[in-house]
């Protein structure tokens, strides 16, 4: 793995926080679903089983602050705002994609190493 600076690992490093923000499970789930394209809040909310509707909104916010997304409200009756990946939220979909294909071509080996712990503190 890359060198990493020790001051990374600190609780007030700027890049630890952006890590939080960004690789939560919430941040990942919303910009995979908005990969397809710009989508209103209520089809975020649908498309992310089990996401309360106060975690889709911090969430949202934290990435559109963090230039992840872009938020824009359309006027209609009644209002309706729709987000956007941005130029520099796109960048993380390849990382993104790795990770995802990561999870489920090892998940087999996780579940695995799961029984194997759960039996090991069984006996």
């Amino acid at each position: 793995m890359a060198d990493i600076p020790p001051q990374c690992f600190s609780a007030d490093c700027p890049s630890r926080a952006l890590f939080d923000q960004i690789v939560d499970k919430w941040s990942m789930m919303v910009l995979a679903v908005l990969d397809d394209g710009p989508q209103r809040f209520s089809a975020i909310k649908r498309r992310l089983g089990g996401v309360t509707q106060k975690a889709l909104t911090q969430c949202l916010r934290k990435l559109e602050r963090n230039g992840l997304l872009s938020r824009r409200v359309i006027p209609v009756s009644p209002v309706a705002v729709e987000y956007t990946i941005t130029p520099l939220g796109r960048t993380l979909q390849k990382p993104f994609k790795a990770l995802h294909d990561w999870t489920l071509t090892k998940l087999p080996q996780v579940e695995d190493a799961r029984r194997a712990f759960d039996l090991r503190d069984v006996a």
